[in-house]
C-alpha cells in the first residue's frame, strides 16, 4: 500500500513526520512517499535507520500558509507538499494522504483535487474516540458549520459503513446529538433530522443523545453538524487533560497521596493511552473519492505512525468501495 504523507504539515514537521514514517514502514509494510523540502527531509532520514526501497522523498518549494485562503492555497501552490500529496491520490500514484496540516487547506485539497464521491453532497470529518463501554465516531468534526437535515442522514451513513466494514459490527447505533433525548427537542434542525433518520433505510437511529452520554460508548456513531462536533472533540481532549492533571495534582499533595499513586499508576498509564489522540491517529475525510486522513496538528512520531495504520485500515477493509456500493 502506497501512503502520501505530507512532511511539512503540523507543529513537529518535518522531524516527526519523518519518524513515523519510518516507524510506519517498519511495522506497518507500507510504502511512504514523503513530500516537503527535500533537504530537510533528507537530513532527517540521514540519522535515522530506514528501508530505503520503503520511502522515497517528492521535493517540494512551496507552503500553505494559516494566514492565507485554504482553498486559494490549494488552488495557487501547486508544489506545496499538501497539495501534492493530494495530487499522487488523485492520479491514483498513492493510495491514501496523510497531513497534520491546516484543516482548511486539507478540507480544500480533498474536496477540489481528490473530489466528492458521486451522489455525496457534503464530505464530513470525522474521528473515532474511546469511550467507557466502547469506540465511537462523532462526524461532522468541523468540515460543516452549517448544514441541512438530509446531510446529517449523510453522515450516518458513512458512519455506518465504517463501524460495519473497519470495527466489524452488525447494525451499529446511529445517535443524534441534540439537548434533550425528546423527538421534539432541539431547533429546526435537529428536529427535521431526527423524522429523516427515523425514515431512513439501512441506519440503525435509537434518537437523540445528550453531550453527558456520548462518552459512554454505547452509540457507535454520533452525528451534528461541525460546529457542534468541533467543539464537541475539543472540550472532549480538555476534559481528559485536565482530569489527569488534576488528580496528578491530588496524589501529589500528601504523602498517602504518593504512596497511593505509586499503587494506581499502571492503570492510570493504560487509562491515558486509551485516550491519548495518538492512539487513533487522527479524523478521516468521508464522502471524497480517496482516503484522507487529518492527523493532529501537534502529531510525533506515533500519532503519524497510527494516522498512516488509519489509512491502511480504510484500503484494507476497502472502505470506499462499500461506501459507493451503500449510495447505490
Amino acid at each position: 500500500m502506497r501512503i502520501a504523507l505530507d512532511g511539512m504539515g503540523g507543529d513537529f514537521a518535518p522531524k516527526e513526520a519523518v519518524l513515523g514514517a519510518i516507524e510506519a514502514t517498519q511495522e506497518l509494510g507500507v510504502h511512504v512517499t514523503i513530500i516537503g523540502k527535500k533537504e530537510l527531509i533528507e537530513e532527517e532520514l540521514f540519522i535515522h535507520s530506514y528501508d530505503p526501497t520503503k520511502i522515497e522523498v517528492l521535493d517540494a518549494r512551496e507552503e500553505i500558509t494559516t494566514n492565507e485562503s485554504p482553498v486559494m492555497g490549494i488552488r495557487r501552490k501547486k508544489d506545496s507538499s499538501l497539495r501534492r500529496a493530494m495530487d499522487l491520490v488523485k492520479e491514483g500514484k498513492a493510495d491514501a494522504v496523510v497531513s497534520a496540516g491546516s484543516t482548511g487547506a486539507i478540507l480544500a485539497g480533498g474536496l477540489l483535487v481528490v473530489g466528492r464521491i458521486k451522489g455525496v453532497d457534503r464530505a464530513a470529518l470525522g474521528a473515532v474516540m474511546p469511550g467507557k463501554n466502547g469506540h465511537f465516531m462523532v462526524i461532522d468534526l468541523g468540515a460543516n458549520v452549517d448544514v441541512k437535515p438530509h446531510n446529517l442522514v449523510e453522515f450516518a451513513q458513512m458512519g455506518t459503513v465504517y463501524f460495519e466494514a473497519l470495527k466489524g459490527h452488525i447494525r451499529p447505533k446511529v445517535g443524534l446529538i441534540n439537548i434533550g433525548e425528546e423527538a421534539e427537542k432541539g431547533n429546526e434542525l435537529t428536529k427535521e433530522a431526527y423524522t429523516l433518520l427515523s425514515k431512513a433505510e439501512g441506519i440503525h437511529f435509537v434518537g437523540n443523545v445528550e453531550p453527558r452520554e456520548i462518552t459512554d460508548g454505547d452509540v457507535q456513531i454520533l452525528v451534528c453538524d461541525g460546529f457542534t462536533g468541533n467543539v464537541v472533540l475539543k472540550m472532549y481532549e480538555g476534559v481528559v487533560k485536565n482530569l489527569m492533571s488534576m488528580i496528578k495534582g491530588a496524589m501529589m499533595e500528601t504523602t498517602k497521596g504518593k504512596l497511593g499513586g505509586l499503587l494506581v499508576k499502571p492503570s492510570l498509564k493504560e487509562f491515558m493511552r486509551k485516550n491519548d489522540y495518538k492512539e487513533e491517529g487522527g479524523a478521516v475525510l468521508l464522502g471524497v473519492n480517496g482516503i484522507v486522513v487529518k492527523a493532529h496538528g501537534t502529531s510525533d512520531a506515533r500519532a503519524f505512525k497510527n494516522a498512516i495504520r488509519q489509512g491502511k485500515d480504510f484500503y484494507d477493509k476497502e472502505f470506499l468501495e462499500k461506501f459507493k456500493e451503500n449510495l447505490k
